[in-house]
């Protein structure tokens, strides 16, 4: 058993030293050293108290063979060596994460080794970024951060499973707390009107299906005519188009609940026809013929897929140049949900039609329309106790 051993180190820090083991060239032991600092207001007993249980968990996790040899790989070098090739992040995430870490992580962290980072590094971290993290030395919000530290605590999880650190320390700290918003939508009496300043517009077909069956935005650019059931009134969820910087990519929903069937309004079905209709006429005045079942009901002119990120930036632009209330695109999948919602439907069906991976995430993202729900609830049985 190493017994290591805890020494004073300045007005308010301990160092912790432990022998991992020898090393086979030249036989000299090799140590793995922390140190615990205490904050302006710990006294410095308590300081003491948290070094000794390092010190009682490192023991322990020698004793079990969790081991790491010393080690200069700082923070940047191991993340930017972990996002070369990650298991299971898929391109548009990784994208995000590699700007994370290149813009939050790598300015702040990156040049700490390893091994010696240290929970009050993190904290400190969160507190910069909150302060001063974004450009021009402006705050970042708690989402931002939170982010960030999600991308963190990711990389050295696998550096704890390659047993290059004993223990993940991002997950000593907490990110900070985002505060509860209620997800822009459009009102219920606004939806028409929206539509109505539309109808000329090549956008509203996919308006129309986006706020009557709540897909994402790379969901509806992904739907072949295939997926579609004029007759039934159904659409099929299969996959969905992500754009980066590498280009455009089909892919399988994020989940199995992804995957699913829809039912549609008859509104939005004729509104489908149409388009379907209109879709024929231009292919043949451009000479490509009938379109295979398998064609984008969304797609160019040739039938190319759409590009989701200029899909939003056309939306925005048409809000501007319509004066239409100020929503993001994904706003209409949040429009929908309202309208079930304020229909009364309940939130496992709501969630279903989604595609959430569980009633608990739909609850959590819409609590407020729920809880409005809940208060008309509470009036009706007030009702019922009354008469």
């Amino acid at each position: 058993m190493k017994i290591g051993n805890i020494t004073k180190r300045g007005l308010r820090s301990f160092r912790v030293k432990i022998e991992i083991d020898r090393d086979p060239a030249t036989g000299r032991r090799r140590y793995f050293v922390e140190t615990i600092r205490g904050r302006a207001d710990e006294p410095l007993r308590d300081v003491r108290e948290r070094a000794k249980a390092r010190l009682v968990e490192l023991r322990d996790k020698m004793a079990k063979g969790q081991h790491v040899g010393p080690s200069a790989v700082t923070v940047r070098a191991y993340m930017e060596s972990w996002l070369e090739a990650p298991v299971g992040i898929s391109p548009k995430t990784l994208e995000r994460y590699r700007q994370l870490a290149e813009q939050q992580v790598y300015p702040h962290l990156g040049e700490i080794a390893l091994q010696k980072l240290g929970a009050d590094d993190i904290q400190d971290w969160h507190a910069t970024l909150l302060a001063r993290g974004g450009a021009g030395g402006r705050p970042l919000s708690a989402r931002t951060v939170g982010h960030a530290h999600r991308v963190l605590h990711a990389a050295l999880a696998r550096a704890v499973v390659g047993k290059r650190m004993f223990q993940n320390v991002a997950s000593l700290v907490n990110p900070p707390k985002v505060d509860d918003q209620e997800v822009a939508a459009l009102k219920a009496d606004q939806i028409g009107d929206v539509l109505d300043k539309l109808r000329d517009h090549a956008l509203y077909p996919v308006v129309v299906l986006a706020l009557g069956s709540g897909l994402r935005r790379g969901e509806l650019l992904a739907l072949r005519w295939c997926d579609l059931d004029l007759d039934g009134g159904t659409v099929r969820v299969e996959r969905s188009l992500e754009e980066t910087k590498a280009g455009l990519r089909f892919k399988a929903p994020k989940s199995r609940h992804g995957r699913r069937s829809v039912s549609l309004p008859a509104t939005v079905v004729e509104t489908l026809r149409t388009h379907r209709r209109a879709q024929l006429e231009l292919r043949m005045a451009l000479g490509l013929g009938k379109a295979p079942d398998d064609a984008l009901v969304f797609c160019q002119p040739d039938g190319e897929p759409m590009s989701p990120d200029k899909l939003s930036r056309d939306w925005c632009r048409l809000v501007a140049g319509r004066k239409l209330p100020k929503v993001s695109f994904h706003a209409l999948r949040h429009s929908h949900v309202s309208a079930l919602i304020d229909g009364g439907l309940d939130v496992f069906s709501v969630s279903r039609r989604i595609g959430h991976g569980s009633a608990a995430l739909t609850l959590r993202t819409y609590t407020h329309l729920f809880t409005k729900r809940d208060g008309e609830a509470a009036a009706a049985i007030e009702a019922a106790l009354t008469r």
